[in-house]
């Protein structure tokens, strides 16, 4: 639907993690009245509407996803299935209800568990500032192949993590944020992928006392992320006092156990 530029400033100044939503309703806005083109009138229409009853739109949970899956040179591995699987979980525990029960007032969206994905480290879809965030990582590893001294590696790395030696690259793990951009083009398999899945966050959030998220030791496969991700719904709704973040949670009752296998 084509929108005027007056309306499109107008939503561009909505929180990031509600503009989705408000511009699908803004567009209903619309299209409700016989409009093919959205104007600013048509989004404060929707705005009165929307914040008059913004607890009808809470539905407890959000995930958010980066533009991986649409083509992303930077996409690590092709795992489609995981967004689906974390959606099916949140909607089986009913967390608008379990928030209705906690929350002293009308539910707004800045209540709902948020969870976003991203599959590589640049973390388009925000991770690092919501409840949980999981990031594509691909583990390089060294072999005994030799190298060519072709510096592809070296090229390739925006972290500085690789150094070339007579014996072939050294990687810096304390630097390596995992992008797999190293091993992709190396042409005598010096390097390669050893492990591939999710780094994950906990605990990032904005507000008044913002922090980024914790990441828990080590890259987790789809299946353990879903099972880490369970724990943390777990523990969230065990200790949620009702006006506070899952990372307020955590600082409370610590982390360190939710990256147990």
């Amino acid at each position: 639907m084509e929108w005027s530029d007056e309306a499109s400033a107008a939503v561009g100044k909505v929180p990031f993690f509600v503009r989705k939503r408000v511009r699908k309703k803004v567009e209903e806005e619309a299209r409700n009245s016989g409009s093919d083109r959205v104007t600013i009138a048509h989004v404060k229409s929707a705005q009165a509407r929307y914040m008059g009853n913004m607890e009808a739109e809470v539905k407890g949970w959000q995930v958010d996803n980066c533009f991986g899956p649409s083509g992303c040179p930077n996409r690590i591995g092709d795992d489609a299935s995981l967004s689906g699987r974390i959606e099916e979980h949140l909607a089986s525990l009913d967390l608008k209800a379990f928030l209705k029960s906690r929350v002293n007032g009308p539910l707004k969206m800045h209540h709902e568990f948020r969870i976003s994905l991203s599959d590589c480290p640049n973390g388009c879809s925000r991770p690092q500032i919501v409840d949980v965030g999981l990031m594509g990582a691909s583990r390089p590893a060294v072999t005994d192949e030799p190298c060519s001294q072709c510096r592809s590696c070296v090229d390739n790395c925006r972290e500085n993590a690789i150094e070339l030696t007579d014996q072939g690259p050294v990687i810096d793990f304390d630097k390596c944020l995992f992008c797999g951009h190293c091993h992709r083009d190396c042409p005598t398999r010096s390097l390669i992928e050893e492990k591939q899945g999710y780094r994950i966050l906990v605990g990032g959030k904005l507000g008044r006392h913002p922090q980024l998220g914790r990441e828990l030791p080590g890259i987790f496969s789809p299946d353990q992320a879903m099972a880490v991700i369970k724990k943390c719904l777990t523990r969230f709704m065990t200790h949620f006092q009702g006006k506070e973040r899952f990372g307020d949670i955590l600082n409370r009752v610590g982390c360190d156990d939710l990256a147990d296998r």
